[in-house]
């Protein structure tokens, strides 16, 4: 009798427990999720992602996602999608990451040119000047629609950085694909082919990789010159 009423009173503490009621919640506490945005959430992003592309820099990475916080704030885009270019590396490696930032995955891990005028193997010279042929860095997002161009399926970016991409539009800066950002292309020339400031991906890549980042999503184009660095708003923080 005793072992059946003993029974019957932990059944109903384990159904109290299980529903979370009063004195009883902390017997099963619930994981506390991060606010967005915060320290530990960026320490939590830093560890998903890296865990899947070993291949990212992390201080580049911590770079991308205070952008991406500082750009929900200031309303620019509500995607929870980044793209990450760290043209401090060079060409031969997979230097361009898409990161689904809700589900915490890497889309996208892929070879990407820089400009025909920014350097051969390592991109080291950056402009905002139409008719450079260099590749500009800073932080931009991308456009609604699609559209089929010279270079076949294409994706406009705005520069959103004042002297440091903010002529992206008027230089037709435009994710799109290209047969000379290929790997085979470095197996023979011992580099990827240059654009003409594009960030141009290989051609089997060109139609996902945009119809993922497409719609204002957020893609940051990383260098470490000190002046970008220094004076971003979307870095700061």
């Amino acid at each position: 009798m005793l072992r059946k009423l003993a029974c019957f009173v932990m059944g109903i503490i384990l159904t109290l427990c299980l529903s979370g009621w009063g004195p009883f919640d902390w017997f099963f506490t619930k994981p506390i999720v991060p606010p967005k945005g915060s320290e530990t959430w960026v320490e939590n992003e830093i560890e998903t992602i890296h865990s899947q592309a070993k291949n990212i820099n992390v201080e580049v990475l911590k770079l991308g996602l205070v952008a991406y916080i500082n750009a929900k704030h200031q309303g620019v885009s509500e995607k929870d999608l980044l793209t990450i270019i760290d043209y401090s590396k060079p060409s031969i490696q997979r230097r361009l990451w898409v990161i689904d930032l809700k589900n915490g995955k890497v889309l996208f891990n892929t070879w990407v040119s820089h400009g025909k005028n920014s350097g051969t193997i390592h991109a080291t010279s950056f402009s905002n000047k139409p008719g450079s042929l260099k590749s500009s860095i800073g932080v931009f997002k991308t456009m609604s629609d699609p559209y089929m161009g010279a270079n076949g399926y294409s994706l406009r970016l705005v520069g959103l950085e004042n002297g440091f991409n903010d002529k992206a539009l008027q230089r037709y800066i435009v994710f799109h694909g290209a047969w000379y950002a290929h790997p085979d292309v470095i197996r023979k020339h011992g580099y990827l082919g240059r654009s003409w400031g594009c960030p141009a991906v290989r051609l089997d890549t060109v139609r996902p990789l945009i119809n993922t980042i497409k719609d204002n999503s957020l893609v940051v184009v990383y260098y470490p010159d000190r002046k970008w660095i220094n004076h971003s708003t979307f870095l700061a923080g």
